[in-house]
């Protein structure tokens, strides 16, 4: 089954909406009492939207296994679970849902019992209700449908603001900052007493543990130290790291195994492989708060981990670049050439060696930074790797449409021919561009493993 942009909306605030009616309802046989529990004022809870979505993208394609798309649906929905929740309590500075009391929980954020019903709701999605909902979509004219869409989103990103406006007390605060009118200052009083403290009084119903005192953030003392603990700047200085480590050790690998030395960069500019710094910052940001555990609970969880991501971006770079970069199809016990068991240890036994032998000497070396040194320097590697992943995208966006188009020659012959006249149109010009600097060949060099997906 194949999804469009417009059906995954609509399955958007479907599964929202079931979500805030299981969430009601589960609330309602607790307390005896009707409670909004969504996080906005409309009747959704747009994580079970998020999760749902989630699920149509990355796990259509275990459609033949019910086995692994279980479990990749018990994977996937524990790390939405977990991290909206520590998101939600790093804003908020309070937990919106707490397992503790359950068995197996993580942080209070997931527990096993949950994470193997959003499992189950995974078999049932792709299997029976995504097809039905679906079919039903498509009796509904499509214009209609459209503008429907619109204006719910709207009134959603709408909800939301406020909402967040009212937790985060931006009234009083922005009183605070700045001198303001007596008109403004009467408009702000009135929208103060109709909208947030409306929506205050709502949320402490539905989540009693939120309370004044937490709704209103607290300054903090500023560190002196740089990239303190598992900070932004910590997170960001591992992924470069990781990045770069991460291109070194597959190029060396590589070379071991089979005799030639290629590139393994993932940006064309650089030694960097996104895969391993993205994934080296998002499983230490999971597993900080363990890195003291055993060695045998660090390997399994970045086994699973390591696993889950590898496949997701694997299912993430061929729907957007329509490009298929690594397919493990030769190795035994492979998941659709996406993942496979042997490197998935690769990623345990690296999660081991990363917290108890790496990470702790980096992280040492990343806090002696001097502070004004590391934020500059940093801020302009963020830039720097922005752009590079920016560009890099357009070069393979431009490289699979130039092996994908019919009579490409003659188009290129074309830009090329009126190079000039194509610079008043941004779109030519820009195709101009990347046919002249990333042509076949240097792409071909970057990313040897490279795929065209004929679809």
């Amino acid at each position: 089954m194949e999804y469009t942009i417009y059906g995954l909306v609509w399955l958007f605030f479907t599964y929202s909406f079931i979500g805030w009616c299981v969430e009601v309802c589960a609330a309602a046989i607790r307390k005896r009492k009707f409670i909004n529990r969504g996080f906005v004022a409309e009747p959704l809870c747009p994580i079970y939207g998020n999760g749902a979505i989630l699920f149509a993208i990355f796990l259509s394609d275990l459609k033949t296994s019910p086995f692994f798309l279980f479990l990749g649906g018990v994977i996937l929905a524990s790390i939405l679970e977990y991290s909206t929740g520590k998101l939600l309590e790093t804003i908020f500075k309070k937990k919106w849902w707490d397992y503790t009391g359950n068995r197996f929980s993580l942080d209070g954020y997931i527990c096993l019992k949950y994470s193997l019903l959003w499992g189950v709701f995974a078999l049932l999605l792709i299997y029976f209700m995504n097809p039905f909902l679906l079919s039903i979509l498509e009796m509904i004219p499509y214009t209609m449908g459209f503008v429907a869409a619109i204006v719910l989103f709207c009134l959603l990103l709408l909800d939301i603001t406020c909402s967040a406006i009212a937790l985060l007390g931006m009234q009083k605060r922005a009183k605070q900052l700045a001198p303001i009118t007596e008109g403004m200052q009467h408009a702000s009083k009135v929208l103060e007493n109709a909208i947030t403290k409306r929506i205050q009084k709502r949320m402490q119903k539905a989540f009693p543990s939120l309370s004044e005192e937490d709704i209103t953030l607290s300054a903090k003392e500023k560190s002196t130290v740089f990239a303190e603990g598992c900070s932004f700047y910590k997170l960001i200085a591992l992924f470069f790291i990781g990045a770069f480590l991460g291109d070194i050790t597959e190029t060396i690998f590589c070379f071991i195994t089979t005799g030639v030395l290629m590139s393994r960069s993932s940006v064309v500019y650089g030694p960097f492989s996104i895969v391993w710094g993205l994934g080296c910052a998002f499983l230490t940001a999971l597993l900080y708060r363990y890195k003291e555990s055993s060695d045998r609970h660090i390997f399994i969880a970045g086994t699973l981990l390591g696993g889950a991501y590898e496949y997701i971006c694997s299912v993430f770079t061929e729907l957007v670049f329509g490009t298929i970069f690594w397919d493990y199809s030769g190795f035994a016990f492979n998941l659709g050439g996406r993942i496979n068991l042997l490197y998935c240890f690769f990623w345990g036994i690296a999660a081991v060696v990363w917290f108890k032998m790496i990470y702790p000497k980096l992280s040492a070396w990343i806090e002696k930074i001097p502070m004004k040194v590391g934020k500059i320097v940093f801020n302009i590697l963020i830039i720097f790797m922005v752009f590079n992943m920016g560009i890099s995208a357009l070069a393979l966006a431009r490289y699979t449409e130039r092996n994908t188009i019919e009579n490409e020659t003659e188009t290129t012959e074309m830009y090329v021919s009126t190079g000039v006249d194509s610079e008043k149109n941004w779109k030519s010009s820009l195709i101009f561009f990347l046919d002249k600097h990333f042509p076949d060949e240097r792409m071909e060099k970057i990313y040897p493993n490279a795929k065209i997906v004929e679809n």
